[in-house]
């Protein structure tokens, strides 16, 4: 019992230092945010939203968010549609090479970013929709896409594969078993696949930064100001960033985890 608790309390210990490790980084931009001296250093200045001032006055940072924030939701809406339009074929169909399928439908996640932006810089350009916002759009959209078909699969697996087969035997269609089964039992997965899909978007850097042109995301901006000088106002930019990005995600669990309790819960009644 003793030891038991004691391998317990190592792991508990550990997984606390590991989010330590992780968000130490993070939590110092935060705080140099506010600070007024111009470099990073201790001890620190005096408290200041000068630089939250400036990038708000910055028009080519507004026009960066508003690129940002336009590409993260179109490709949060279609990459959804995509990845349950895959997992529901997955879910349903029993067809040759399945596998195959579902390797090539998850494969994305897995190229290196380097590699995937250089892939559809030359693929674009091949087809002339290299530096336009929709050149960002359509690679975004072949990065998310696994991203919502995984979870909207996790959420299909918990529903009885019967419920559709009844719906059929007592007259309904497929289009009614449709939206009448399916969607509602997928809908926390669908919204949660949307915030994720959206702060995958949002985050993104490499691609975007092969196939923008001048269209610049938030992350493809904090790169050029870094290649100037020491910028504090990239504290304040990734506070933003991060504050809108783990906003979205903490959304995506908590719907999908409160969700599926209710289902589990719901279940055991």
């Amino acid at each position: 019992m003793k030891e038991s608790q004691s391998i317990l309390f190592f792991l508990r210990g550990y997984i606390f230092m590991v989010f330590i490790f992780v968000f130490s980084p993070i939590l110092a931009s935060f705080v140099f945010s506010f600070n007024s001296d111009r470099f990073p250093s201790l001890p620190l200045g005096h408290f200041t939203l000068k630089w939250y001032e400036t990038i708000f006055k910055d028009p080519d940072i507004w026009d960066a968010f508003g690129v940002s924030v336009m590409v993260s939701v179109i490709v949060g809406m279609i990459s959804t549609f995509i990845g349950f339009c895959t997992a529901y074929t997955d879910f349903r169909y029993r067809f040759f090479g399945k596998n195959i399928y579902l390797a090539l439908a998850l494969l994305p996640p897995t190229i290196p970013l380097v590699i995937m932006g250089l892939s559809m810089l030359a693929l674009l350009s091949r087809v002339g929709m290299s530096g336009e916002v929709h050149s960002i759009i359509v690679s975004h959209v072949v990065l998310c896409s696994p991203f919502a078909m995984a979870i909207v699969r996790m959420r299909l697996a918990q529903m009885d594969p019967q419920l559709e087969a009844a719906a059929w035997n007592l007259g309904a269609t497929q289009w009614r078993t449709m939206s009448s089964i399916i969607l509602p039992f997928t809908y926390p997965a669908i919204i949660s696949a949307l915030c994720l899909t959206m702060a995958v978007s949002f985050d993104e850097f490499a691609v975007a930064w092969f196939v923008s042109g001048l269209n610049k995301t938030v992350p493809v901006i904090i790169l050029e100001i870094l290649q100037g000088n020491v910028d504090p106002q990239i504290n304040a930019i990734g506070t933003l960033v991060f504050i809108i990005s783990i906003t979205l995600v903490v959304i995506a669990q908590i719907i999908f985890m409160t969700r599926s309790t209710e289902n589990a819960h719901g279940s055991r009644i």
